[in-house]
């Protein structure tokens, strides 16, 4: 990715965590000289892979796949007494397909918190990886369904799905409804080690520095030693 469309993909989720009046930590518009300032919580966030986590999976077309995610919250796996839990907030474009995958461990609720109709696609994962032809079991709310394998769920503000290891699903926002903004609740989170896509993506693509970083990607700040 050009570091030019990180930085217009964090202004335009800014843009749309103000309209929607959604708070996020105030290390979210820290620029590098900030983080440069403040070592001791630099280390912490990078320790967590919490902050600002921009991404077209290797496609090279990020307004058609890809998705920008700020991790507000997040614990280390397998590190007693850490937290147990992490937060993040996804700003999914229109039509902006985040591609099928499961996780090995983590199970996540993801929310509707505002903007358009976020549409879900589920699968349940077979033994070789691959989509399994059944009816998906799945909690909105509360309310146990069974859908078709990739058929559209759309969720609407508000409205919530609880997502389990083994159960593949696909993302984006309904065309002509505008973005959305949405946060997911989950267990620890580890996106170097915990993603199951169904086809090979580049999940952390490199970064072109044509500009200079208006907001430092979560792996751009701090050292890797965190408390």
């Amino acid at each position: 990715m050009l570091r030019s469309e990180v930085n217009a993909a964090q202004r335009r989720a800014l843009a749309l965590l103000r309209e929607l009046r959604f708070a996020a930590p105030p290390w979210v518009t820290w620029g590098p000289g900030d983080w440069a300032a403040q070592p001791e919580v630099a280390a912490y966030c990078r320790a967590r892979q919490m902050g600002w986590d921009v991404t077209d999976f290797g496609s090279g077309d990020f307004a058609r796949r890809g998705l920008l995610l700020i991790c507000t919250r997040n614990g280390r796996p397998g590190v007693p007494g850490d937290v147990p839990y992490a937060e993040k907030l996804l700003l999914v474009g229109e039509g902006q397909e985040t591609p099928l995958h499961t996780h090995h461990h983590k199970t996540e609720d993801i929310i509707h918190r505002g903007g358009g109709v976020l549409v879900m696609e589920l699968a349940l994962v077979g033994p070789q990886g691959e989509v399994r032809d059944v009816p998906v079991p799945v909690t909105t709310d509360g309310r146990l369904r069974h859908v078709p394998p990739l058929a559209p769920l759309a969720l609407h503000p508000g409205e919530s799905i609880t997502l389990r290891p083994g159960t593949y699903h696909r993302f984006y926002a309904r065309p002509g409804g505008g973005p959305v903004l949405a946060g997911e609740v989950s267990a620890v989170n580890d996106d170097l080690h915990d993603n199951v896509f169904l086809e090979a993506v580049g999940r952390f693509p490199p970064v072109e520095p044509e500009e200079a970083a208006l907001y430092p990607l979560w792996s751009e700040v701090g050292g890797v030693d965190g408390h």
